[in-house]
Parts: structure tokens; sequence; C-alpha cells
């Protein structure tokens, strides 16, 4: 699981850089704050998708809970991102409360890395 998790957390990672590039753009264009909003959470989190894959190989994560915290971020960042941005250049909301959800994933795989480096630690 860590390898594969790994590999698609630097995949994502790379296209939230590059969406969250474009989207600041296109809020500078726009005025969009939303947008802009959208865009920041997606250039925060993309190290991080980076960083993940490199903490579970020098074992400063838990296997499991390190690589399900790094999907869970990256699941959030999407539905969050994605549910702003679409609201912003589009007017469109497909599914009520996504954004809030996604931040929900969010908030929660942030703890859950912080209990992934504590259960590596206490590893050894």
């Amino acid at each position: 699981m860590r390898g594969a998790a790994g590999t698609v957390m630097a995949v994502l990672a790379a296209i939230y850089g590059a969406a969250g590039v474009a989207l600041a753009a296109a809020a500078a264009h726009i005025g969009g704050e939303t947008a802009a909003t959208a865009a920041h959470f997606l250039l925060f989190h993309a190290p991080v998708l980076l960083v993940i894959p490199v903490a579970l190989k020098v074992g400063l994560l838990a296997p499991r809970t390190g690589a399900a915290a790094g999907l869970v971020i990256a699941a959030g960042v999407f539905f969050f991102s994605g549910a702003l941005a679409l609201g912003a250049l589009a007017n469109w909301r497909p599914v009520p409360m996504l954004a809030p959800t996604g931040g929900m994933l969010m908030i929660g795989g942030w703890l859950l890395l912080a209990v992934s480096v504590l259960m590596a630690r206490a590893r050894g």
C-alpha cells in the first residue's frame, strides 16, 4: 500500500500544484476571493503530498496510518478546492456541503498524520 499510495500522492501533488497556479491566475483576473482561497489550499497542500511518501520511506510515519492520512488530506483538498472553484468560476454547486466536507476531511487527515507520527515513534 505504501508504494501505490505514495505514487498517487506524488501525482496528485503535481496536479494540485498546476491547478493551484492556474486557479490563482484566474482569480487574479476575475478578482475572485473564493477562487483564490481554492488556489491557496491546492498550493499549500501540494508539498505535503510530496513529503508524506518520503516520511513513510524513512519511517517517520506508521505505514498504514501515514498513507491513509495523505489520501484523506488529498481527498479533502480535492472536494474543498473543487467545490470552491466550481462555485466561483462556473457558479455551479453540484453537491451541497461539499466544501465543508472537504474541510473536515483535511482536518481529519492532518490529525491522522499526527497520530501516525506518534505511532511510528512508539514503534521505535
